[in-house]
């Protein structure tokens, strides 16, 4: 161990002070770890001495989450700082779980909980499109099967035969069919390749503007408005509306002049219109 590491005065009779801890070396910071983990498993938690002791192992041992954070040095410096920080919280959850009795070293331990943070990381933020977990799950074991079959039949696989290789209902393959959409997104102003003017955006070839959408809204403020009529006037609103008689029709079903009709109707929707009208 460095001069410059370690100090030769003690914290208590057992724990040595550590100068400067995220400068230990990996080599050093393995022996000095069973340690620090033999007093933090005899103190009692909340003290100076805990603190000092679980702090001491985190710093000590911040070289593992380095070695994590590299297999994934390919997400640029940015992304990188992300990642280092997350693989610290599985640091942490990996120190507060080890127990010496286990017999393994720590850095065995401490690997699968700081790469799995990690994964855990980009699985929670890297979809375009929030999905549940377990859909999330579903699109990796279907790429997989997918690839599998591929290779093997010389041809996509049919549904069904995705479902017994991944041992999952068909409409549970479909569903995670239709969550891998969610994983990447484009922007709806990308240019178009082989568009003829070479111009065109992805938005010009989808959705259009659905004008019955307007009439939702005013749907759910005639609702009760209907249902505070009389049982004549809503009869006669559904005969008109919903059954589409005329006018001749209706009074025929109920015995009156089609004149009598055009009044009844004229009052309700008279009435209806000054309602929307208040509303809005």
């Amino acid at each position: 161990m460095a001069p410059s590491t370690l100090a030769t005065q003690t914290r208590t009779a057992e724990l040595p002070e550590v100068a400067d801890p995220s400068q230990v070396a990996p080599k050093d910071a393995r022996e000095l770890s069973k340690l620090f983990f033999q007093q933090l498993a005899v103190l009692e938690e909340g003290t100076v001495e805990y603190s000092y002791a679980r702090n001491t192992l985190i710093e000590m041992n911040m070289s593992l989450v380095r070695y994590a954070a590299g297999r994934f040095r390919s997400r640029g410096p940015e992304e990188m700082e992300d990642i280092v920080q997350v693989g610290m919280i599985g640091l942490i959850k990996a120190i507060d779980r080890f127990e010496l009795s286990r017999e393994a070293e720590f850095t065995s331990f401490a690997i699968p909980y700081i790469v799995g943070e990690i994964k855990r990381f980009f699985r929670d933020t890297t979809w375009a499109v929030h999905v549940p977990r377990r859909l999330q799950e579903a699109r990796v074991q279907l790429a997989k099967a997918t690839e599998e079959l591929r290779s093997r039949l010389d041809r996509d696989p049919t549904v069904k035969e995705l479902s017994e290789l991944m041992s999952l209902s068909e409409e549970e393959v479909r569903e995670a069919r239709l969550a891998s959409n969610g994983y990447n997104s484009s922007s709806l102003d990308a240019t178009l390749n082989g568009s003829e003017d070479g111009e065109a955006a992805l938005q010009d070839f989808i959705g259009t503007e659905d004008t019955a959408l307007e009439l939702v809204e005013d749907f759910h403020a005639l609702a009760p408005m209907i249902a505070e009529l009389d049982e004549r006037d809503r009869q006669l609103i559904h005969m008109r509306f919903v059954e589409e008689l005329t006018q001749a029709q209706i009074g025929e079903r109920l015995g009156v002049s089609q004149m009598h009709v055009s009044r009844l109707l004229s009052r309700c929707l008279a009435r209806l219109r000054e309602g929307m009208l208040t509303t809005s």
